[in-house]
C-alpha cells in the first residue's frame, strides 16, 4: 500500500502553533506523510507577529520541483502566501506539476490580529489559486475579504458569500463560522448544488492559534488517504474540535495558545497508547517503573 503524502506551501511559525509546524503536526497525528514547500519566515509567537521574512520566489519553485519530482503528493494545503510573486510561482508549480486535491487556507489575518497578506496579493489570490483549489477554506473575516462583503451575520449570508467565492472559479468552498456566535460554531460546506451544514458546540477558549492551518491541513490529509471531500471535512471538523478541547491541557505561551494537534497519542491514559504503539508498549505503560 502507497504511503499517503501530503505537502503544506505555507509560512512557518517560530512558536509552532500554526503554519507549515501545525499542518506537519495535523499530518502525523493523522496518519500522512508531511512534506513542505516554506514561503515565508516569520518571528511569531503567541501574541503576535514580530516580522516576516518572505522567501525568494525562485526558491520556492525549486522547493515545490524538488518535492514533486520525487514524492507522490496526494494532496497539497496552501497557506500563507503574503507576496504576488510567491503566489504567482506557486500557481505556476502547481501547474507544472499538474497537482491534485488542492486545499486553500486563504491565511490573510493572524489569530493575534497581525495582517499577513499584502493588499496586492488578494487579486493575486484570486485569479491565480482560487481557479485551482478543490476547495477554499475562508473565516469569515477572509470571505468578507475576498467578497468585498461586511461580515457575514448567519447562515444565509455566509452561503451567499461563499456561492460568490464560487463564482472566482473554485469547485468547493467551506466558510468556517468560527469567528461568529452562538452556542454552535457552524460552518458550511457550498459546492455547485449541495450545502452540508457541520455544527460542533462553541467552545470557549482563547487557545486557538493555528485553528485554520489545522484544518486546511486535516481537510488535506484526509483526500491524501483517499477520502471524499466531504468525508474529509468532517473529519477534519471532528479532529480540530477535539484538539481544540484539548488545548487547555497545554501550557504554552502567554497569549493564544495552539491547539493540541497530538491530544490522542499524548494521552496519559494507557489504553490509549495502544492503537498508536501496539500492545507491548500500552503494557509497559501500565507497569510500574
Amino acid at each position: 500500500m502507497n504511503t499517503p503524502i501530503a505537502v503544506t506551501i505555507a509560512g512557518s511559525d517560530s512558536s509552532g502553533g500554526a503554519g507549515i509546524q501545525a499542518d506537519l503536526k495535523t499530518f502525523a497525528a493523522l496518519g500522512v506523510y508531511g512534506a513542505s514547500v516554506i514561503t515565508a519566515l516569520t518571528a511569531q509567537n503567541t501574541q503576535g507577529v514580530t516580522a516576516i521574512h518572505d522567501v525568494p520566489a525562485d526558491f520556492i519553485a525549486a522547493q515545490i520541483d524538488a518535492v514533486f519530482s520525487d514524492l507522490d503528493v496526494g494532496a497539497v494545503k496552501l497557506g500563507m502566501l503574503s507576496q504576488v510573486a510567491a503566489i504567482e510561482a506557486v500557481a505556476a508549480g502547481l501547474v507544472r506539476h499538474r497537482a491534485k486535491n488542492i486545499v486553500l487556507d486563504p491565511v490573510m489575518v493572524a489569530t493575534s490580529g497581525d495582517r499577513l497578506l499584502a493588499n496586492d496579493a488578494i487579486d493575486a489570490l484570486r485569479r491565480e489559486l482560487i481557479p485551482r483549489a478543490l476547495i477554499v477554506t475562508p473565516n469569515l473575516p477572509e470571505a468578507a475579504a475576498l467578497t468585498g462583503a461586511n461580515l457575514a451575520r448567519n447562515e444565509r449570508e455566509m452561503e451567499i458569500q461563499a456561492r460568490e467565492i464560487l463564482t472566482l472559479g473554485a469547485r468547493n468552498v467551506l466558510i468556517k463560522g468560527g469567528h461568529g456566535e452562538g452556542e454552535e460554531a457552524v460552518d458550511l460546506l457550498i459546492g455547485q448544488s449541495e450545502v452540508v451544514r457541520l455544527s460542533a458546540k462553541r467552545i470557549a477558549t482563547k487557545n486557538t492559534h493555528g485553528t485554520g492551518c489545522t484544518l486546511s491541513s486535516a481537510i488535506a490529509a484526509g483526500l491524501a488517504k483517499g477520502r471524499d471531500l466531504v468525508s474529509a471535512v468532517q473529519e477534519a471538523k471532528a479532529y480540530v474540535t477535539a484538539a481544540i478541547a484539548a488545548a487547555g491541557t497545554l501550557q504554552v505561551g502567554h497569549g493564544h495558545g495552539p491547539l493540541h494537534h497530538f491530544f490522542n497519542q499524548w494521552a496519559h491514559d494507557p489504553e490509549k497508547w495502544e492503537p498508536v504503539f501496539g500492545k507491548d508498549y500500552a503494557q509497559n505503560k501500565r507497569s510500574p517503573s
